[in-house]
């Protein structure tokens, strides 16, 4: 897993600081405009810059897989609507891209809400998407706006394998409540001491013990060695090893969907109805199959995002 990848699920796990420090390194580069040098994939459409009225829509990512996917699927998405689009991939962290995009030179991100609520208003109690959105609409500058979240969400989960799942009926966090003192939980070395005493009191859960696995919990729930786990709800290990994420019905991991960022300047009633059709069609299963062609299968993210968006009738 890329140190980006690893620094926003920390966002998401409520530690900005180490963001903040990944945004530091980036910063010391020297690099003013990080959209200026090599980091972009091919543009498409032209040279012209985007924000203030340019004709051109310039998609950004962040420079982890996820990301440049779903990059790939908004680009491909306003290009079948006629739209010009430039795309500037694999740049870089939340602060820099944020600012990229107050400045025009981006026009478009995929952005996570709940993250980026965190990152916006670190003291933000909201959870659910209605909320986080709300808050949302509030806190970020008049320039800009998040357009219509998807279902899809990149956020922790508790996991179980399909055969504990199975034989204990599981479907929920709830559900765990008979047997949590009988199943051995695992997770990032910091998750106990993050989320011990929260599910003891949104869940009444006390586990019968905690085993720090972070990178490796997934393959733990597939040999046993844990019997839930602390997995991302778009890691392709769920596909791969036919886990089961646990719904959340106690909004104890807040609401992370996948949403479109924009410069209002930059886009269009078309641009965003296109964007907003593929948050209509986008949802966490789909989107995790997805990583797994790119992620262990390694096939080409735009030859993913254009087969998605063809089966969904967007492309």
């Amino acid at each position: 897993m890329s140190t980006i990848k690893k620094s926003r699920r920390a966002v998401l796990l409520g530690t900005l600081a180490a963001l903040a420090l990944g945004a530091s390194a980036c910063g010391s580069s020297g690099d003013s405009n990080p959209l200026g040098g090599g980091s972009s994939a091919a543009a498409s459409g032209g040279g012209a810059t985007a924000g203030g009225s340019g004709s051109t829509v310039v998609v950004g990512s962040a420079n982890f897989p996820e990301n440049v996917l779903l990059g790939s699927i908004y680009s491909q998405a306003l290009k079948a609507k006629g739209v010009k689009v430039e795309e500037k991939f694999n740049i870089g962290s939340r602060e820099v891209l944020y600012g990229q995009l107050q400045s025009g030179n981006l026009t478009v991100l995929p952005e996570y809400n709940g993250a980026l609520l965190a990152y916006l208003d670190p003291k933000s109690t909201a959870v659910t998407t209605q909320d986080v959105n709300a808050a949302l609409t509030k806190t970020l500058p008049g320039s800009l706006g998040i357009l219509d979240s998807s279902p899809a969400e990149d956020k922790d989960s508790l996991s179980v394998s399909q055969e504990t799942a199975d034989k204990y009926g599981l479907k929920s966090i709830s559900d765990l409540s008979a047997k949590a003192g009988e199943f051995t939980i695992g997770g990032p070395p910091e998750f106990k001491s993050r989320r011990e005493q929260q599910f003891k009191d949104v869940y009444g859960l006390t586990f019968k013990e905690w085993k720090p696995t972070a990178d490796t919990t997934a393959n733990a729930l597939k040999d046993g060695g844990i019997q839930v786990g602390n997995v991302f709800t778009t890691d392709p290990k769920i596909v791969q090893y036919k886990l089961v994420p646990l719904s959340d019905p106690k909004n104890l991991f807040g609401a992370q969907n996948v949403t479109p960022l924009v410069n209002k300047s930059g886009v269009d009633a078309n641009a965003t109805a296109a964007l907003n059709a593929v948050s209509a069609k986008l949802d966490t299963a789909g989107l995790t199959t997805l990583m797994k062609r790119v992620a262990i299968d390694k096939e080409d993210p735009s030859t993913v995002a254009k087969d998605w968006l063809k089966s969904n009738g967007l492309g």
